[in-house]
């Protein structure tokens, strides 16, 4: 039996750009995530999603990121280091209202100081915001 939501959530993984056979690493996991989406995720790619000690080039990270985690700069330098030249970092924050909501002010901050830019903003579920990070351009050719 399909859940109403489902459909949603599949087209959740397909706007966060995750094709079939992406890897996807998870960072940040805890008990507020949302699963659905998660799931969605994991269906989409026919993979289970990594953790943060996986060692394979990454496709996509989903950095969940609440007000309190730290340093949201060293985070990104972590989660930049096995991704793809290519590869995309979502940074998944708590929306407005919701308990550890993150000003979209702090990720502006820290987004150019470990060369990424922010590109897109997209709702992914009823508590959670994701902010799109790719790797700035190194050459002007």
């Amino acid at each position: 039996m399909v859940a109403a939501g489902d459909a949603d959530q599949h087209s959740v993984a397909e706007r966060l750009g995750i094709k079939p056979d992406m890897v996807v690493q998870e960072i940040g996991w805890d008990e507020d995530v949302d699963d659905d989406l998660r799931a969605a995720i994991e269906e989409h790619t026919g993979a289970e999603l990594l953790d943060e000690d996986a060692d394979e080039v990454i496709d996509v990270v989903l950095l969940w990121w609440r007000d309190g985690d730290g340093d949201l700069g060293d985070a990104l330098v972590d989660a930049r280091a096995p991704l793809d030249d290519e590869g995309v970092v979502w940074v998944l924050t708590p929306k407005t209202g919701e308990a550890g909501h993150v000003e979209p002010s702090e990720i502006a901050e820290a987004v150019p100081t470990v060369g990424l830019s922010q590109t897109s903003n997209l709702s992914v579920g009823d508590g959670w915001t994701a902010t799109r990070l790719v790797p700035r351009s190194t050459s002007r050719r």
